[in-house]
């Protein structure tokens, strides 16, 4: 059939889509033996595989899962056991309940716990606070000095962001940035295998040794932050140390990634596309417009992993229990089976139905605070586009098959 499932070749990175059009028309279920994956690409597939998770699960067994093709949550289950094993973690750490890789009973009981820090009023409280570091961000390109839209912005705002919302220390910012990098290189970049959990190993032990003594103080002495509402009992869900811990984990990766590389991809789509950019130019209120269109046309996370809990045959192929299948959110939120013309770039369509944040239960818990950060920077960013151009016409993405994010956006007065 001709069908290259290479989704960390620099011909994918740059331009994945077509290869998802023809995955769609061709194999809507893929087996791609390089990686041991059933691929989903159609729309109305991949919405069946997030909402159905009694046979697409979201919980890793990695005894169960081939050796080669782990995800990156069974890789970070198989660190945890091996630093377990050295004695650099609880021993209770290899059973710990990790919120993105629990299902059923075990999954609704924690995120009953973690909703705590993610209610409507928390995040909404939070506005001022992302209108503030956007505008930071943006006063260095008015200035006139280099600017480097990922470096200056795109991290720095949600970094920043969630260290506060944690109530730990922003000017640690990039030790947060480094660590979240090395989970998603390490585990779904080129470096994934022996490099990638060294690490992964390294970056866990250094970001447990920082946390370990505020978390204990937050159980003393609660503040008006999102570690002390997780450490809060009701005596239903209580999660343990190591639990917050993989928390504040994720939360920090999740956290900052997805707005990073929307970030990312928003400016990229619009210096490609200037008469999308003229319009939002015009009329700032297309901004919430725009951020569903970018999530759609160019989504920071390309795809979700799930395990089948029994055989399933579909388009005439048959997926094996226990085997792994890759739900591509890019490739769906490209079909044109669900969006008209959807190779097009359109701040004007209603993009809404996109599925960037998942669906079901476990849709993204930080959507909301996402969309906020980057409504916040897109505001303050897009006025001072005009006349503005690429320093470098060729573009670096990130290692990752997972996430799709510019390394790099160093732009300039044309």
């Amino acid at each position: 059939m001709g069908i290259e499932f290479e989704p960390l070749s620099n011909r994918w990175k740059q331009d994945p889509y077509p290869t998802y059009r023809q995955l769609r028309d061709e194999a809507p279920v893929h087996y791609a033996p390089e990686s041991d994956h059933y691929v989903v690409t159609r729309y109305e597939d991949v919405e069946r595989v997030l909402k159905s998770p009694d046979v697409f699960s979201s919980a890793i067994n990695p005894r169960q899962m081939p050796g080669g093709s782990q995800s990156r949550f069974a890789q970070l289950r198989r660190a945890l056991t091996s630093m377990v094993q050295m004695r650099v973690l609880p021993s209770t750490a290899a059973d710990a309940r990790f919120l993105i890789a629990e299902s059923g009973e075990s999954h609704s009981a924690m995120r009953g716990v973690v909703n705590r820090g993610f209610t409507p009023r928390r995040i909404a409280a939070w506005g001022d606070r992302a209108h503030e570091l956007a505008a930071e961000g943006v006063a260095r390109l008015r200035s006139g000095d280099p600017f480097d839209l990922v470096r200056d912005l795109a991290v720095p705002l949600p970094v920043t962001m969630i260290a506060e919302m944690l109530g730990v220390e922003s000017e640690r910012m990039h030790d947060f940035k480094r660590w979240s990098d090395a989970f998603i290189t390490g585990g779904t970049g080129s470096t994934r295998g022996k490099e990638g959990d060294r690490l992964l190993f390294r970056a866990m032990t250094e970001l447990r040794t920082y946390l370990r003594p505020i978390v204990k103080a937050r159980r003393k002495n609660p503040a008006d932050d999102l570690i002390s509402a997780l450490v809060a009992s009701d005596g239903e869900a209580d999660l343990n140390d190591f639990e917050i811990f993989l928390f504040i984990f994720l939360l920090l990766l999740a956290g900052n990634e997805t707005t990073t590389n929307l970030l990312g991809n928003t400016v990229d789509a619009l210096l490609g596309h200037p008469e999308e950019l003229a319009r939002v130019q015009s009329d700032l209120s297309l901004v919430p417009a725009l951020v569903e269109e970018v999530l759609r046309w160019d989504s920071p996370v390309q795809m979700l992993q799930r395990t089948t809990t029994e055989e399933v045959e579909w388009h005439g192929v048959r997926i094996p229990k226990r085997a792994q299948v890759a739900a591509m959110l890019g490739a769906a939120n490209r079909d044109e089976r669900r969006f008209e013309n959807p190779d097009r770039f359109d701040v004007n369509r209603d993009a809404k139905s996109h599925l960037s944040f998942g669906l079901g239960a476990h849709f993204c818990l930080g959507s909301s605070l996402a969309r906020l950060e980057a409504k916040a920077a897109l505001e303050a960013l897009v006025p001072e586009l005009r006349g503005i151009e690429r320093v470098v016409q060729e573009r670096e993405f990130v290692d990752s098959f997972v996430i799709r994010g510019l390394k790099r956006l160093e732009l300039r007065a044309a």
